[in-house]
């Protein structure tokens, strides 16, 4: 999977100066969320730098007590500090953070101004020099009074400012546009959730189908000291050959083999359930939750089908797209009508302290578009586009969501056939082994086929693990192309 961002085209409505995200175009974001396989596996990728979902904000450091886990706890950990859904959660913030943003271009803005100043003049400097100031002497009885050439003035000013666009369809079309996406945002952070539930459940059951290839090794291992044991002393009594107990010691080894290689596997897993759910990689760890089993409830294609439509968050976040693609056409075909804006202010003015004075202005301004043909029908075509892609992304995941419907069914179908033809194997190669261990007991065979009974059990113990393992997988699978995999994982996987 693609990590998950948010792509940001943006468009600048030159004739209200407002510039508003366009957010229909969300190819990246959705096809890392929305679009994602819905076959979850547990070590698709290294790391959380190719696959944000197996990574986590670790918030405590590891303890020397063991932790009980169950898988309901293992989800809500994923939920609280798995990486990709932290990334889901806050593209929906920063998609909230615009669209009150874009809220604000259409509600009034006032704002409050004031301050002091002081202010020297020059009059000589300004054209009233001596000689100028002379000519007016005859004015006055006494001759003209003196002036100072260089003349200070204090300033004190106060002003509220009011400014509001009053229509403009490009600006209420873009909000709505963002309205919209941000409905996309948040059905991307749901299909997120959706994935940290299928990728921590994946990785929970592999735990435990590593757990079952310890549990089975080490039994396996028990009776293959009991076996060689037995060689070993019916050699030195003399009453079989050294081939017998070469045989049975091999084995022995071989076994133990297994079990250091099934205990490693096991250990690496758990390391990365840990990595997944926010745990310290040295957190003890205790699984509480059985291998789950249960037959699936008897739903018809159809009926799958018709919840994938009502729940699947990727195909409820393409009908947002669609939406907002729609908001943004309108916004470009309205940038050819008229915006109309209104901008005003009130203040006092003192000065030197003579008392104060009231300013004020009112304007209101008319911008009607002209010349611009070219640009506008630009603008619109790029916006229909997009939306004509949307509507064809649309059309292709209802047909996949059949697709993966069907196709989730037969494979839980057929995993539930494999896993019962692999019980059937276990039973009949613990009845083998059984008779061949009487066979052994009562000297009429020796370890060779002893040896081979236990092979084929342990064969047969693994190929089940791996079908119970891969029947569970097929459940999550077939929940998540229903859209229900946060809310029914329990009850596709446990019956309950």
């Amino acid at each position: 999977m693609k990590r998950i961002g948010t792509i940001r085209n943006r468009y600048t409505l030159r004739d209200s100066r407002v510039v508003f995200p366009l957010y229909a175009t969300l190819a990246a974001f959705l096809a890392s969320t929305a679009l994602a396989p819905f076959s979850a596996q547990a070590q698709a990728n290294p790391g959380s730098a190719q696959n944000p979902f197996l990574g986590s904000v670790t918030l405590h450091p590891a303890t020397a007590a063991v932790l009980p886990l169950s898988l309901d706890d293992a989800v809500r950990r994923g939920f609280e500090t798995n990486l990709g859904l932290r990334e889901a959660e806050a593209g929906e913030t920063s998609l909230h953070g615009q669209e009150l943003e874009a809220a604000q271009q259409f509600l009034p803005t006032i704002t409050v101004t004031g301050g002091t100043s002081v202010h020297e003049f020059n009059l000589e400097a300004q054209g009233f020099s001596p000689s100028v100031i002379g000519k007016f002497g005859a004015l006055f009885p006494h001759g003209a009074p003196h002036i100072s050439l260089i003349t200070k003035a204090d300033v004190t000013t106060g002003q509220v400012n009011y400014e509001q666009t009053i229509f403009s369809g490009p600006v209420f079309n873009g909000y709505r546009a963002i309205k919209a996406a941000e409905k996309v945002a948040y059905f991307g952070k749901m299909t997120a959730r959706g994935n940290v539930v299928q990728q921590v459940a994946t990785t929970y059951l592999a735990v435990i189908a590593a757990s079952s290839d310890v549990d089975n090794a080490r039994a396996l291992l028990e009776t293959d000291r009991v076996v060689y044991e037995q060689a070993k002393a019916r050699h030195a009594a003399g009453t079989t050959a050294n081939l017998d107990e070469l045989r049975a010691q091999v084995a022995y080894q071989q076994q133990q083999q297994r079990l250091i290689a099934s205990q490693n596997q096991r250990d690496k897993t758990q390391i990365l359930l840990k990595r997944e759910i926010g745990l310290a990689p040295g957190q003890p760890i205790q699984l509480t939750d059985p291998a789950p089993y249960s037959d699936l409830a008897d739903l018809s294609e159809q009926a799958l089908r018709a919840e994938a439509y009502a729940n699947r968050q990727d195909y409820q976040n393409l009908q947002a797209q669609a939406k907002a693609n729609y908001y943004v056409l309108e916004a470009r075909r309205q940038e050819r009508l008229p915006t109309l804006s209104f901008k005003g202010n009130y203040g006092v003015t003192e000065v030197n302290g003579a008392g104060s004075h009231g300013t004020m202005m009112a304007m209101g301004t008319l911008k009607v578009p002209l010349f611009r043909e070219a640009s506008l029908r630009g603008d619109s075509d790029v916006a229909r586009a997009q939306l004509e892609g949307v509507e064809r992304q649309l059309a292709d995941l209802r047909m996949k969501i059949d697709q993966q419907v069907r196709t989730a069914r037969m494979d839980a179908d057929a995993a539930h056939k494999l896993l019962d033809v692999a019980r059937s194997s276990v039973a009949l190669a613990d009845q083998a082994l059984a008779d061949e261990t009487d066979r052994y007991t009562s000297g009429l065979d020796d370890t060779l086929p002893l040896s081979r009974a236990q092979s084929e059990l342990a064969s047969a113990e693994t190929n089940l693990v791996q079908a119970l393992y891969q029947y569970n997988l097929a459940k999550l699978a077939l929940a998540r192309s229903a859209g229900v995999i946060e809310l029914q994982y329990r009850s596709y996987l446990f019956g309950k």
